[in-house]
């Protein structure tokens, strides 16, 4: 399970104070559930996914995990850009106790970048970062996926392969999903909660969470 518990975000904005971007969130997230989060651009949707993963604190509140969460899936952030691919693959082989040469196999054959795995992760184009995060998050075998919008990067086939290991070898894992699309959120979650004025209201159905979506 996943528990966010009277969860809020504040930023120090400059010349206007302090701005609260989500207010006492509280939010479950059980084994296998597939549940999309909804809102307008800077509703708050993408602060919630980073402090579900870890890679931003919460200003009060917390969040309980019982369940391995990724960091948000092509998030690129935590490479230090200086050193090669196959460093910060090393790195984070370390840091989760997996085998690296296994690892390095399978992210070189899934994130196909060649050569460039082994120059500097900064000469990589965004394209080319978001490939790479996402063969080391699949990699990764986590209870719980969290997906920010950016969920394919690449070519048709290579959009497959990702729907492939996501939606199909992973079937039974929890996904987070922020976007957009509300076709692909109808075909894939099977839960929904919207964001708006900092507030989250979880919804009885994915269609009444697109409902409510569509109007505000």
């Amino acid at each position: 399970m996943i528990h966010c518990i009277d969860v809020v975000k504040e930023y120090h904005v400059a010349g206007r104070g302090i701005r609260r971007v989500l207010d006492g969130v509280n939010l479950d997230v059980e084994p296998g559930q597939k549940l999309a989060v909804l809102g307008r651009n800077g509703a708050g949707k993408s602060t919630l996914i980073k402090i579900i993963g870890g890679v931003e604190l919460a200003t009060a509140g917390k969040v309980e995990r019982t369940m391995s969460v990724s960091w948000p899936l092509a998030f690129g952030g935590a490479f230090q850009g200086s050193l090669t691919g196959l460093d910060n693959l090393k790195f984070i082989t370390r840091i989760y106790g997996l085998d690296y040469q296994h690892t390095r196999d399978f992210v070189d054959d899934f994130a196909e970048l060649g050569s460039q795995l082994a120059e500097p992760v900064k000469t990589y184009s965004s394209g080319m970062r978001a490939r790479l995060a996402f063969a080391l998050t699949i990699a990764i075998e986590f209870d719980c996926y969290l997906i920010d919008e950016v969920i394919m990067v690449g070519d048709q086939r290579f959009f497959r392969r990702c729907q492939d290991e996501l939606f199909e070898k992973r079937a039974d894992r929890a996904l987070v999903i922020v976007s957009h699309d509300m076709s692909f959120i109808r075909d894939v979650c099977d839960s929904a909660a919207v964001i708006h004025n900092s507030q989250l209201e979880m919804c009885g159905t994915v269609g009444e969470a697109v409902d409510i979506y569509n109007h505000l």
